[in-house]
């Protein structure tokens, strides 16, 4: 198999129990060729649209459609540059939209793309839809949310966990409302052979736990996964879309730590990101400093120098107070510096018996409460795969008892989530409590 083959992935997208449009949006590009595996590598996008039935919606399609092209586009200026370039002009294109068609107003939408390539994994963020990696029983939080009770708990230097009195979904940054963004760029992340990423919106991190998305990711295959993530999130209530995207890698990997860079290369990138104007002063400076020394020797030409040295000056405050003036897409970027990488918050989700025991308690109420209703379900089906989770359990098999549990949920979840589509009012008790979490904000 191709070294870009080397994954298994599978996107589901749901428009929840109350809402009645979805205005979430993914989009999946991958590399069907090992030069465009090169080249730009596998594209996952997820984006949660804001403003409303048509114009959330508008949004996050155009976001989620929009942001790969761009980057295929811009990929052979290096991923950094090629995110920045493709959310900065999504952004405007959104942010057009909606100051063009007063209907459009409140046009919004988040944004997180993963982009596997052969140096690793890259992700450019917005909002509050998130980006998880799976690797050696945790689960690992990639992204930053852009809302209040986050930016409060940057401040506090504490975990988001811990904030209190905030709402928790008020956003402070995402693609459309003003027509430039601040992008968080971050990469590479280094690749393992069976790392998994998590792409969600807020519909599934808000009801359903961490550790709940690592272990069902880990004991299943993507596409089970992500029906089964959105069964447990509509089981909670669904209020909201529910949007997600798993990929598994199988065998691709990259150096854990980035190509050294010499100490001449990073003094050479440190003096190009000095604006002209800067220089300009400074060679001014050198050039007022000859002249004195010049005038002191009686040097011709002194005169001349003394002059030079004055125009410089000048050219160089004007310069720097045309920047001033100019928008400055520089200040809004916010990449890390090579070889430093984010980990926002980490969880355990190793397998232990007080988790499937919580998830068979679980069963056992959906059960009681499907007989209530007379709702029928597929009892061979689910019989066949709870027998198999209860030998497994005996055999101390917990990862094979674990994937027969969830399928088992699942025959179930469809047929209760199906009928409770039409009952607005009901709120179903779903037994299963969401584990404690080891957090390292």
């Amino acid at each position: 198999m191709p070294i870009f083959e080397q994954i298994e992935y599978a996107g589901q997208t749901d428009v929840g129990v109350r809402r009645s449009h979805n205005q979430d949006a993914y989009t999946v590009v991958t590399a069907h060729s090992d030069q465009a595996w090169q080249m730009h590598g596998h594209i996952f996008i997820v984006a949660d649209g804001m403003g409303g039935h048509a114009v959330g919606e508008k949004a996050s399609v155009k976001a989620s459609r929009d942001i790969p092209l761009l980057f295929q586009k811009y990929a052979d200026e290096g991923p950094a540059t090629a995110l920045r370039k493709a959310f900065s002009e999504a952004n405007f294109s959104i942010y057009t939209i909606g100051q063009e068609n007063p209907e459009f107003k409140g046009l919004g939408t988040t944004g997180s793309m993963l982009v596997l390539r052969p140096d690793g994994a890259w992700i450019g963020h917005v909002g509050d839809s998130r980006i998880y990696r799976i690797r050696d029983d945790h689960i690992e939080q990639l992204t930053f949310d852009h809302s209040y009770v986050w930016e409060m708990a940057r401040r506090m230097r504490i975990s988001p966990d811990k904030v209190k009195g905030v709402k928790s979904n008020v956003i402070i940054r995402s693609l459309g409302p003003e027509s430039m963004v601040n992008v968080d760029v971050e990469g590479p992340h280094p690749l393992r052979p069976n790392d998994t990423f998590v792409l969600c919106s807020d519909g599934l991190s808000n009801l359903v736990s961490e550790q709940e998305i690592g272990l069902i990711v880990s004991a299943l295959p993507p596409k089970e996964a992500c029906q089964l993530l959105i069964d447990f999130a509509n089981l909670r209530g669904g209020p909201d879309n529910i949007t997600v995207i798993i990929v598994r890698v199988l065998d691709l990997q990259t150096p854990e730590s980035p190509p050294r860079i010499s100490p001449l290369k990073q003094i050479y990138d440190v003096l190009r990101r000095v604006p002209w104007p800067i220089w300009t002063m400074i060679a001014a400076v050198i050039l007022l400093l000859l002249s004195v020394n010049l005038f002191m020797m009686q040097v011709p030409g002194a005169r001349f120098v003394f002059v030079l040295a004055l125009a410089l000056v000048i050219v160089g405050f004007v310069g720097l107070a045309v920047q001033n003036r100019q928008p400055q897409e520089e200040v809004l970027i916010n990449d890390s510096p090579p070889g430093k990488l984010h980990i926002y918050r980490r969880f355990d989700c190793k397998l232990d018996e007080t988790f499937l025991t919580r998830l068979e308690k679980g069963e056992e109420s959906l059960i009681e409460k499907l007989r209530e209703n007379d709702w029928k379900y597929d009892e061979a089906k689910y019989r066949q795969h709870s027998e198999a989770a209860k030998e497994a359990f005996a055999k101390g098999d917990w990862p094979a008892c674990l994937r027969e549990r969830c399928r088992a949920v699942s025959v179930l979840a469809r047929v209760y989530n199906k009928h409770r589509q039409h009952e607005e009012s009901f709120s179903p008790k779903w037994d299963m409590v969401k584990a404690s979490h080891d957090s390292n904000a």
